[in-house]
């Protein structure tokens, strides 16, 4: 199978690395996620990725229970770093070059986010894994997924999540849930469909950015996402 894409922004959810478990990172997800990577690596493709945090703190989260939502957003994209860390870590045992940059600065343990820098990174092979969401708070890291996509010009946002697609209603509490196969950005968002808040949406169709969004648990899902397949749910014009 010829890639289609050269390179690509995978945006992986925090909830995802827990597993089965109720909190924090499983160390057997851990590894599957960085063999799907590695799959991708060894054809080729250039890959960025951005991880949520919703497996140890969410600033909404917090927020909601009184916390200002500036210093929980920050704690949630301070979470992130960590959940980038041990990706990177899992990468590089199975012999995959990571860097980690995070737009909150933290120079003993990633590399500040620097727009030529991640590219250079990018064109040398290289998996970069932008933490820390945007660095500012009020934004998702959906929201940090396009516009890092669109900063490095990545050709296709591909959001692994727990499910094979986008559907209308959730499919694990509703039995007649719909998949849907395609969508435009404006039927995302005239749905209300909550794959990708609407700020992350809104920007992505500002520069007709396609985003998948499919099932991270299928193996090889990814890497047929990669090559051009349609695998899940695709967003487009």
């Amino acid at each position: 199978m010829t890639a289609m894409y050269k390179r690509i922004l995978l945006k992986l959810s925090g909830e995802a690395l827990m597993g089965e478990d109720s909190y924090g990172i499983n160390p057997g997800v851990l590894e599957f996620v960085a063999g799907e990577v590695k799959a991708v690596v060894e054809k080729g493709i250039e890959i960025g990725i951005v991880i949520g945090a919703g497996n140890i703190f969410r600033g909404v989260a917090g927020a909601s229970k009184g916390m200002d939502r500036t210093t929980a957003d920050s704690m949630g994209m301070l979470a992130t770093v960590m959940n980038s860390l041990a990706l990177q870590d899992a990468l590089e045992r199975n012999g995959i070059i990571t860097r980690v940059m995070s737009a909150i600065p933290m120079q003993s343990v990633s590399e500040p986010y620097i727009r030529r820098r991640a590219t250079r990174h990018l064109e040398k092979g290289r998996v970069v894994i932008f933490a820390a969401g945007t660095g500012n708070p009020y934004f998702t890291t959906d929201s940090a997924a396009v516009l890092r996509a669109l900063e490095i010009d990545a050709e296709v946002v591909i959001k692994a999540t727990k499910v094979d697609g986008v559907y209308d209603k959730d499919p694990v509490v509703y039995e007649d849930a719909k998949k849907y196969d395609s969508l435009s950005y404006d039927e995302v968002l005239q749905k209300g469909l909550k794959i990708m808040d609407a700020a992350g949406i809104a920007l992505a169709r500002e520069d007709g950015l396609p985003i998948m969004v499919l099932n991270m648990a299928k193996s090889g899902n990814i890497r047929q996402a990669a090559s051009g397949k349609a695998v899940g749910t695709l967003i487009t014009e």
